[in-house]
């Protein structure tokens, strides 16, 4: 049997990826990248979390989305990078290019006449701008929080049992958590309606999202891409339409089969040297 043909879409939007942490889904974000032929390829910020990166923790799963990401700039797929809180230390390069690679801290693209305005979303956080130290503790937590999810997945599957995820549902269910996210989202919207973009896109809260806000001013299409630590999810954008991408609706990708040495750590020597060589293969 041959194999399946990849699916052609003229933009991808991710965010949110979290490589280096025990949370990230390294390896169901390959099968789902191994299915599609991005024209364009947007990494909307928090895509290696520079804040919990450790080289003690670093599969050769995270290694090859870093692999497959800059492989896809031999095949002509234009890659922006723009940065969010965890991988903030990227900020310093913003106006980056390489080729068809470039780093921004935001982008504005039009599509079919339309604008859209693409960033990662942390600048509307408060905790962010006065308290980054409690960001930060959030984020060991949240990370930890996963930890113990995994365990309880692991104790699910043996007993035939359906997964859950444990951080969404406490989001679900914390009555601040929610008025964070409805916050966070008529905030954008306010500032792109005011500046008259059509599309305001983010990440940054791991909530997917795909609707239209309508204020006194005007109204606009709002989007969140998700993320790949509890939703799995991306943004697709192709022939005139958007759509929110589900891994967990997509048989295909979950289908498509990965080498068992991926499940493998690397060591210090070999992190360091992969990350050197894949940025040293964007300036060929």
């Amino acid at each position: 049997m041959g194999k399946k043909r990849k699916r052609d879409v003229e933009l991808v939007i991710l965010s949110d990826i979290h490589l280096g942490t025990y949370g990230c889904h390294a390896e169901d974000l390959l099968r789902y990248l191994k299915t599609i032929r991005p024209k364009k390829l947007i990494l909307n910020g928090d895509i290696i979390d520079m804040w919990q990166f450790s080289k003690r923790y670093w599969p050769k799963s995270h290694m090859q989305v870093v692999k497959h990401i800059t492989g896809l700039l031999a095949k002509n797929t234009k890659i922006i990078y723009l940065t969010g809180n965890h991988d903030e230390m990227l900020r310093k390069f913003a106006n980056f290019r390489i080729g068809s690679f470039q780093i921004d801290n935001k982008v504005v693209l039009r599509l079919n006449g339309k604008r859209a305005w693409i960033f990662h979303g942390d600048v509307f956080d408060v905790t962010m701008q006065y308290s980054k130290w409690l960001a930060k503790l959030g984020a060991i937590g949240y990370d930890t929080l996963i930890l113990i999810n995994t365990l309880v997945n692991w104790i699910a599957v043996k007993l035939g049992r359906e997964k859950i995820s444990l951080s969404k549902r406490v989001k679900d269910s914390v009555k601040s958590a929610v008025k964070f996210i409805n916050d966070f989202e008529v905030t954008a919207a306010d500032i792109a309606i005011e500046n008259q973009y059509d599309y305001v896109i983010c990440g940054h809260i791991h909530h997917p999202e795909m609707k239209k806000i309508t204020t006194e001013k005007g109204e606009v299409i709002y989007l969140n891409s998700g993320d790949w630590i509890e939703n799995l999810t991306s943004l697709e954008y192709d022939a005139g339409q958007w759509r929110i991408y589900r891994y967990s609706e997509d048989a295909q990708a979950q289908a498509v089969k990965l080498p068992k040495r991926l499940n493998e750590n690397l060591d210090n020597e070999k992190i360091f040297k992969g990350l050197v060589n894949e940025f040293l293969n964007l300036k060929k």
